[in-house]
C-alpha cells in the first residue's frame, strides 16, 4: 500500500541535504535518501474536503482512544464508533489496523525525517557522519521511547517491518552516513545492525522490562558507534 495513504499533509518543502562526497568504490553507492512525497489535497482529487474531514474525525477518534485505553483499545470497531460511523469508512481510509495506528504516528514521522535530511546539524548536514549518526540515534531512542506503545502496535510484523517506507528512508541515511564514516566497511549489513539497536521491541524490552535508564540506551548508542567508525564518544 502507498505510503501516501498513510499520511495527512505533506511536509513543507525542504532544501536538498548537501552530503559530502564519498570515495570512489567498486561497489555501487547507495542510492541518497530523499525525503517521502507524500501527495497533497490538489494532488489527490480523491481525497474531498468531507473525505478530508472525515479522515481528521477518524483520528482524532483514534487519538482519544490511545489516551484513555492505551493502543490496545484502538480497534477499527471501536474507532468507528467513537466517530459514529460505519466500520467500512475505517477500512476504506486506512486499509487495516496497522495502516491507522501507522497514521498516528505520522506527525512525529515527518519531524524526524526532516531533522536528519534537512535540519540543522549535528543530526542534519553539516557535520561529520559519525557526530551526525549520534545525533540520529540518540533522537530515534527518545522518540521511539515516546511512541513506544503506539509503535509497538503498529509493527506491521517480521514480513512487511523492512518493506515500511519511512523505515526505508531512515535506513538508507545511517547506510549513507556508514559509508562517508568508514568506506571500506560492509555498509548495508552495518545500517542494519545499528537499526536493530533502535527497534521498539527491542526498547520496550530495555526499558520496561529490565528497567534500564534512557541515559544508558543513549550511552551505548554512542559506545556502539564510535566503535564501528573508530572516533571518540562524547564525554
Amino acid at each position: 500500500m502507498p505510503y501516501a495513504v498513510f499520511m495527512s499533509r505533506p511536509l513543507p518543502p525542504v532544501q536538498k541535504p548537501q552530503e559530502p562526497q564519498e570515495p570512489q568504490e567498486t561497489r555501487e553507492p547507495l542510492a541518497q535518501p530523499v525525503l517521502l512525497e507524500f501527495g497533497t489535497g490538489e494532488d489527490e482529487p480523491c481525497l474531498r474536503a468531507d473525505a478530508a474531514r472525515n479522515r481528521a474525525r477518524l483520528l482524532d477518534a483514534a487519538a482519544r482512544l490511545v489516551a484513555e485505553h492505551g493502543a490496545a483499545g484502538v480497534t477499527m470497531e471501536a474507532v468507528a464508533a467513537a466517530a459514529e460511523v460505519g466500520k467500512g469508512t475505517v477500512f476504506r481510509r486506512f486499509g487495516d489496523r496497522t495502516g491507522l495506528l501507522r497514521a498516528l504516528l505520522d506527525h512525529s514521522e515527518r519531524k524526524f525525517q526532516a531533522a536528519f535530511l534537512s535540519g540543522p546539524p549535528p543530526m542534519g548536514p553539516g557535520a561529520p557522519p559519525a557526530e551526525r549518526l549520534r545525533a540520529f540515534g540518540c533522537v530515534a531512542l527518545r522518540r521511539a521511547a515516546d511512541d513506544l506503545e503506539l509503535q509497538l502496535a503498529a509493527d506491521p510484523g517480521p514480513a512487511r517491518r523492512f518493506a515500511v517506507p519511512a523505515r526505508q528512508v531512515q535506513y538508507a541515511h545511517v547506510a549513507m552516513l556508514l559509508r562517508q564514516a568508514v568506506p571500506d566497511a560492509d555498509s548495508e549489513l552495518l545500517a542494519h545492525t545499528l537499526m536493530g539497536y533502535l527497534e521498539p521491541a527491542l526498547i520496550h524490552h530495555l526499558t520496561r522490562q529490565c528497567q534500564m535508564p534512557m541515559e544508558r540506551l543513549q550511552a551505548g548508542w554512542h559506545d556502539l558507534v564510535a566503535r564501528i567508525t573508530s572516533t571518540e564518544p562524547p564525554r
